[in-house]
């Protein structure tokens, strides 16, 4: 009788409440991490390819948005974004990006220079369905390597140890940057947190129930062990 009274309540409540209220209950409930601010463009972005990588960029803004397998990133204020949009529907990624180690800082001056570390480049400005048509099958058969060398003059690839020491510094680089490490304290400040409500919510518990959780733990203690 309980049950159905409990479901009869719960139907009531889905026919009352309409549809969109609830989808906003559901995306409220999270940790609170802000959304970077939106980024207006007239069209669908051109983007080129970085040498070196399968990483592409949108160099006619001021801040960073690359992509890179499938989705879309950007860094803001520390924290990292992807989306399958480059204009929308962000969400927050709770780790840097693998592929971020392998972008070269600099490539901006070198994009508005053409020339990458001493080597001309003929970069090429690719349009939004050339690239959502083409990113896989260029990953997959290895189109920069083959045909383009990305653009660059005389190109010679790193050899592997070096740009793994290149990875390396970027790391150690990134670490230092003010905003990382705001965000690495603030991740911090919410774990302490975290820690001391724990023996709070523990001393809230009925006694009745921490009573029987300690029987159940002697009980286990008792039992021999068959293995």
């Amino acid at each position: 009788m309980k049950k159905l009274l409990l479901g009869i309540i719960l139907l009531a409540l889905a026919i009352v409440v309409p549809v969109p209220t609830m989808a906003r209950v559901d995306v409220s409930i999270g940790i609170g991490i802000p959304l970077p601010p939106p980024i207006v463009f007239a069209a669908p972005p051109e983007v080129i390819v970085l040498p070196d990588t399968y990483v592409y960029v949108v160099p006619d803004i001021d801040v960073d948005i690359f992509f890179w397998n499938g989705w879309w990133w950007r860094p803001w204020e520390g924290r990292w974004y992807r989306s399958h949009y480059y204009n929308r529907g962000w969400v927050y990624y709770n780790h840097v990006p693998s592929f971020y180690f392998d972008v070269d800082p600099g490539w901006r001056g070198y994009y508005r220079e053409h020339n990458w570390h001493g080597h001309r480049w003929d970069y090429k400005r690719i349009p939004d369905q050339r690239r959502r048509q083409n990113w896989k099958s260029w990953k997959n058969n290895r189109h920069w390597e083959r045909r383009g060398t990305w653009g660059v003059q005389s190109y010679r690839p790193q050899p592997q140890q070096q740009r793994q020491e290149l990875r390396h510094q970027r790391q150690e680089q990134y670490q230092q940057r003010p905003e990382v490490q705001r965000h690495q304290q603030q991740i911090q400040e919410q774990q302490r947190q975290k820690q001391k409500q724990q023996p709070q919510q523990q001393h809230s518990q009925p006694r009745g129930q921490q009573h029987q959780g300690k029987s159940q733990h002697q009980k286990s203690q008792e039992k021999p062990d068959m293995r």
